[in-house]
C-alpha cells in the first residue's frame, strides 16, 4: 500500500451528490474510494456533506496518499466535477486557500468563513493580491509557495 498523508478537507462550489464526488476522486487518483462506513481494503475513505455558503459541498478524504500533492488531486477533481474546489494553503492565515478552478488552474484566494452547526460556510472568494486586508491581518501570504497575484492595472481614464 502506498504511504498515506492523512486528511484532505476541501469545499466545492456547487451542491454535488456524494457518489459523483467519490467517482471524480477515484478517477483522479486511479484507486477505489469508499464511504466512511464501507471500509473497503485499500480504498480511500471519503465523507461528503453539505453546508450553506458559496462552497456548499464539503469533501473530507481520509487516508489520503502522500504520493500525490493535495493541490494536484484537487485540481484533477475540479476538472472532473466542472466546479471550483477550495483547498487549504500552506500559510496559517485562516482566510487563505488555494482555489482549483474547473479548468485545472490553481490560484491563491481569500474566503470569508463562518462556523455553523452544519460545518464551516465559505463565502465571498476573492483573489489574494497581497493588498487584501486579509493579507495584512495574518502573516504568510508573501511567504507562501502560492504567492499573491497582483491585480491587473486599471486603464487610465
Amino acid at each position: 500500500m502506498v504511504g498515506m498523508a492523512g486528511l484532505w478537507n476541501w469545499s466545492a462550489a456547487e451542491r454535488i451528490e456524494p457518489e459523483r464526488v467519490r467517482n471524480a476522486l477515484a478517477g483522479a487518483l486511479e484507486r477505489p474510494v469508499a464511504e466512511l462506513v464501507e471500509g473497503q481494503p485499500d480504498a480511500l475513505l471519503c465523507d461528503v456533506y453539505h453546508v450553506g455558503g458559496d462552497f456548499p459541498t464539503v469533501i473530507d478524504v481520509y487516508l489520503a496518499p502522500d504520493s500525490v500533492a493535495e493541490e494536484t488531486a484537487a485540481s484533477a477533481v475540479a476538472v472532473r466535477l466542472g466546479v471550483a474546489v477550495l483547498v487549504p494553503d500552506d500559510t496559517l492565515n485562516p482566510s487563505r486557500y488555494v482555489c482549483a478552478d474547473p479548468d485545472g488552474t490553481l490560484r491563491p484566494v481569500h474566503v470569508e468563513e463562518r462556523e455553523t452547526a452544519e460545518g464551516a460556510e465559505r463565502r465571498h472568494v476573492r483573489p489574494c493580491t497581497g493588498a487584501d486586508p486579509a493579507c495584512a491581518a495574518h502573516p504568510g501570504c508573501h511567504r507562501s509557495r502560492w504567492r499573491p497575484v497582483a491585480a491587473p492595472e486599471r486603464p487610465a481614464a
